[in-house]
């Protein structure tokens, strides 16, 4: 690299810098251009065999420069304007690009799609996603997220570009396959309905969606499992998703051996929701030894991806050398029928032998609760609410405190880290836990079936009043009144009933004309026995308690506790033992 001053005529913006074709904001750098000129040098390298010199960083310098030179030349001075440049050798476009990456990071941030434009074609020169990620100073995870824009439709990417999509939501649909990007961008255009971002994106690619029929590989004619016609006719969605697996995995697995008969090498089953990255492979025909990548997703949709080959893979076969082609796939020693034969067969057995261990059906049970498996869909309840001082409020109360010690000492008794916050969802294999809940005796095994049961238990639920109402749960004993609960009472009339209930009947109608401030006031003073008022303990609202009660005629409080007690708890709180189905019924 050598130092040099050129003329502004000389230069002309590299294909290779990262600005190339787009305008930038020059607002910044533009007075001080004007009034001390460019201190700071260009990156450039020789055009061509032409005395030309194209910019690979410093474009907006070069480009202030350009309105500058105008503007002195409209005010009579024909003076070329020289330039301070840091002249580069010719070629390695991979260095150039790096080159304008590094210099512009140093000074006004490129946007995430501008930095997916610059890694891909570093990616195509050759370099690796840790190449990139040592040269400019990013996680390997940083790299990979932004080079997953490439599974991007080309709209969604423009939309990011200029500031339609958020960063999360971004995130959930670089997972997203084509047709759910197709959907989703439906949405956006639809004036009746909003499409879902951020969390809700989340759910709406992965949790809980209808499989449309669509989506299946295998003749619905031969299918003897649900279907659900849609209000029009037109389609229709599986009322059973087992079945509709079982008969899906199976056309899958007959694909996969037409795959091998045809002379694939090689069919990659990935893992259910693996997003296949076509940036980390090269595409290869079958004759070169390519494989077929097969992926499935939970809406149900199959994605096969024919010819390709991994980096490594792909950098042999420019060498001439080959990858194992021509070779016969062997075949496995059971064909998928016999497997799925076998399965069902040590299925039966199993599931009739754990009827005389209850003990082990029950850590097996528990086992499921935490981690899931594909027929159990278990959620945390996020206990989300809507400020933050009543998040603040249940976080440091009594229950809460309890609860998330005893949760801590699960976590540390199945050897896992008490960081991680749940025992739902954990992170650790299936076997490691079911061998870890073995070793516990069953009271430690009756506790985390508790813990597991409150993390998710839905709040507001049917469920919370029938467990306060069995265990009859007193809530003096878990709460006491905070500033939280006075911030959210906006109402006089019900006020001054809570006077009442702290402070007698007397004062409550002497202050009722009070404003709320006071009325509030009144009932922390007698909560805290200050100003010379009695001390009222062990205070509950009304509408806290199990069962709740209303203090108005208004209505607004849960009535589901009045439908509970009628068809789940008996007059005495006791729970009725039914052993057969027509005690069930008549209970």
């Amino acid at each position: 690299m050598k130092l040099d001053f050129i003329s502004l005529d000389k230069l002309l913006i590299a294909k290779t810098n990262m600005r190339h074709g787009k305008q930038p904001d020059l607002c910044d750098i533009l007075p001080t251009i004007r009034a001390r000129g460019v201190l700071q040098s260009l990156i450039v390298r020789p055009h061509g065999d032409t005395d030309l010199f194209e910019v690979l960083a410093g474009s907006r310098r070069y480009r202030a420069s350009m309105i500058v030179a105008e503007e002195r030349r409209v005010n009579g001075d024909p003076e070329p304007v020289m330039l301070p440049c840091a002249i580069l050798d010719a070629g390695d476009d991979a260095a150039a690009v790096e080159a304008s990456l590094i210099e512009n990071q140093a000074r006004l941030d490129p946007d995430e799609m501008t930095r997916w434009e610059g890694f891909v074609r570093l990616i195509k020169e050759g370099r690796s996603p840790e190449d990139i990620a040592a040269t400019f100073g990013l996680p390997d995870l940083a790299v990979r997220r932004i080079l997953a824009l490439g599974n991007l439709l080309p709209r969604i990417r423009t939309l990011y570009r200029k500031g339609d999509i958020d960063g999360a939501s971004i995130r959930h649909l670089t997972l997203a396959s084509k047709s759910q990007q197709r959907d989703w961008l439906a949405l956006v255009d639809d004036p009746n309905v909003r499409a879902p971002t951020g969390q809700m994106l989340r759910n709406w690619l992965f949790g809980g969606q209808s499989i449309s029929v669509k989506q299946a590989l295998f003749d619905l004619a031969t299918y003897e499992g649900v279907i659900v016609a849609d209000l029009f006719g037109e389609g229709g969605y599986f009322g059973d998703k087992d079945a509709f697996w079982a008969a899906q995995n199976a056309a899958i697995a007959e694909r996969r051996d037409a795959y091998l008969v045809e002379g694939w090498r090689e069919v990659v089953c990935l893992e259910p929701g693996e997003t296949f990255h076509t940036w980390q492979h090269n595409k290869a025909p079958k004759r070169k030894g390519g494989r077929v990548y097969i992926a499935t997703r939970s809406s149900g949709e199959v994605t096969f991806h024919e010819g390709y080959v991994t980096e490594k893979e792909a950098r042999a076969i420019a060498k001439g050398e080959t990858i194992e082609s021509g070779t016969k796939p062997v075949r496995p020693e059971l064909s998928t029928s016999m497997v799925n034969y076998i399965d069902l067969h040590r299925h039966a057995a199993a599931r009739a032998a754990l009827l005389a261990s209850p003990p082990l059906a029950l850590r097996l049970m528990l086992a499921h609760l935490i981690l899931g498996s594909p027929l159990w869909s278990v959620r945390v309840e996020s206990q989300i609410a809507r400020n933050d001082a009543t998040t603040e409020s249940v976080e440091v109360s009594a229950g809460e405190v309890l609860f998330d010690t005893r949760r801590r000492d699960a976590l540390a008794s199945l050897s896992l880290s008490p960081e991680q916050g749940t025992l739902v969802r954990s992170h650790v294999t299936f076997a490691t836990l079911f061998a870890k809940l073995a070793e516990l005796d069953d009271d430690s095994v009756m506790q985390i079936v508790a813990l597991s049961m409150g993390e998710t238990l839905s709040a507001g639920s049917e469920a919370v009043e029938l467990i306060g109402l069995q265990l009859e749960v007193d809530m003096a004993d878990w709460w006491e009144a905070d500033d939280a609960l006075f911030d959210l009472i906006r109402d006089r009339a019900l006020l001054v009933e809570m006077v009442g209930e702290v402070a007698g009947s007397v004062v409550a109608q002497a202050n009722k004309a009070e404003k709320t401030k006071v009325l509030k006031q009144i009932i922390r003073d007698h909560l805290d026995g200050a100003g010379g008022r009695a001390r009222r303990v062990r205070w509950v609202p009304r509408w806290m308690q199990f069962p709740p009660a209303a203090y108005t005629e208004r209505g607004g409080v849960p009535t589901i506790t009045a439908h509970a007690r009628a068809t789940f708890i008996l007059p005495d709180h006791e729970v009725p033992f039914v052993t057969d189905e027509e005690d069930r019924l008549a209970a």
